[in-house]
């Protein structure tokens, strides 16, 4: 992207210097009754031109880094969220105590899902699309 904006100023300068050449005739300005401004045409496209083109640099640089300013710190609270986390996560594996594994909690369970291979497989066979069996 910064060889075709390189590109893109270069024929730009190129063209102003061609237009200069061709153009250098002096110009009358009259600003008010009695001041007359004296130039060149090629200065009056220049400062035409950058009348138009600073403020909207200015404003585009604007924009710009207000986004990057966002986007930084949009960053580093997801940066401070995922590390406090992880430390949460960390914290509650060492300190909580392993579950108590008891084989009367299982049988005491009416919802328990069933594991057994057969139910697997239906399970698959009907997510797979239908189709064919």
């Amino acid at each position: 992207m910064a060889v075709i904006r390189t590109i893109v100023w270069i024929l730009l300068v190129c063209g102003l210097l061609i237009f200069s050449f061709y153009n250098w005739r002096p110009v009358e300005v009259t600003i008010w009754e009695n001041l007359v401004l004296e130039t060149k045409v090629p200065v009056l496209v220049l400062l035409a031109f950058l009348m138009g083109f600073v403020p909207l640099l200015a404003y585009h640089l604007s924009v710009k880094w207000a986004l990057k300013r966002r986007v930084r710190s949009l960053e580093s609270s997801l940066k401070t969220l995922a590390t406090s986390r992880r430390t949460e996560t960390g914290a509650d594996t060492q300190s909580a105590p392993a579950p108590a594994v008891s084989s009367t909690s299982d049988s005491k369970k009416p919802d328990a899902p069933d594991n057994t291979p057969d139910s697997s497989l239906n399970v698959a066979s009907s997510s797979d699309g239908g189709g064919g069996e």
